[in-house]
């Protein structure tokens, strides 16, 4: 069996870009360890959900933990940044934020639990973080640098299927809104997030394990109510939108009988 190491921005992060693919990886054996750069401190509060004694920081912690144990994660660490907010903002400018970070330092801190774990495989985010967020892409650039000091042998970013989301757009968009529910995608041809589906490598079917994503991702109530689009979608556009979820393997590629990058659906394979 091996060791996978998801890397991510904030808690429930870890349920909307891999959740699946963490979870089958724990039903089958592998050891799936967790680390988060920061608690998610400037996330927006669902309304009705926090205590006036509460702090969002324990919250969140609180609420990943109990996610974490959903998708059979073994061990959950964070990096000890501070949420940066979104681009322009105070929050982004401070110095104990993750986007202000020094690479090296922060690399240097991933790396030791790489090595603790003798990771196999390492998950980060795509190079735009998705969508631009800059704690995703610093996760990007701290997960890659921590991984050539690691020495970690497989590293994958995760990524959204540009093309897939705007195929689901146009499939089931208009039954959304009959059904009173607000999406993020309502011009599909303007969709930019993500990565053409030509240049992803690996795809991994998680639909046996939607259920569980699901769940997991419920825990996160502070964020994600049940009037959110996650969890407002029924459950099959849920399965049909959330039931692959998509990577790009980084350095060498086994190459198809084509000459052009295999397709692979595992984290684990040769």
């Amino acid at each position: 069996m091996a060791t996978l190491v998801s890397f991510h921005a904030h808690p429930d992060d870890e349920c909307i870009a891999t959740g699946g693919t963490l979870a089958a990886a724990a039903s089958a054996g592998h050891r799936v360890v967790l680390v988060l750069a920061t608690r998610g401190e400037e996330g927006e509060i669902a309304d009705g959900v926090m205590e006036l004694d509460e702090s969002l920081s324990d919250r969140r912690v609180a609420e990943t933990a109990r996610a974490a144990a959903r998708l059979g994660i073994a061990r959950t660490e964070y990096l000890g940044y501070r949420d940066s907010g979104m681009v322009g903002t105070p929050q982004n400018e401070a110095q104990e934020c993750f986007w202000q970070a020094d690479i090296e330092e922060a690399a240097n801190r991933l790396a030791e639990i790489l090595a603790e774990e003798h990771a196999d495989v390492l998950t980060v985010y795509d190079e735009n973080g998705g969508y631009g967020h800059p704690d995703h892409i610093q996760v990007h650039r701290v997960g890659v640098r921590a991984a050539e000091i690691a020495k970690t042998p497989r590293v994958y970013e995760a990524t959204m299927n540009r093309d897939a989301i705007k195929r689901f757009a146009i499939t089931h968009q208009a039954e959304a809104r009959d059904r009173g529910i607000e999406t993020p995608f309502e011009n599909p041809e303007e969709i930019t997030m993500g990565t053409p589906e030509a240049d992803i490598t690996t795809t991994v079917d998680v639909r046996d394990f939607v259920d569980i994503k699901r769940a997991a991702l419920a825990e996160h109530a502070s964020q994600v109510d049940g009037n959110s689009f996650f969890l407002a979608i029924p459950v099959e556009i849920f399965r049909d939108l959330f039931g692959q979820e998509w990577f790009i393997r980084r350095g060498s590629s086994p190459l198809g009988q084509d000459g052009q990058p295999a397709r692979e659906t595992s984290l684990f394979g040769p």
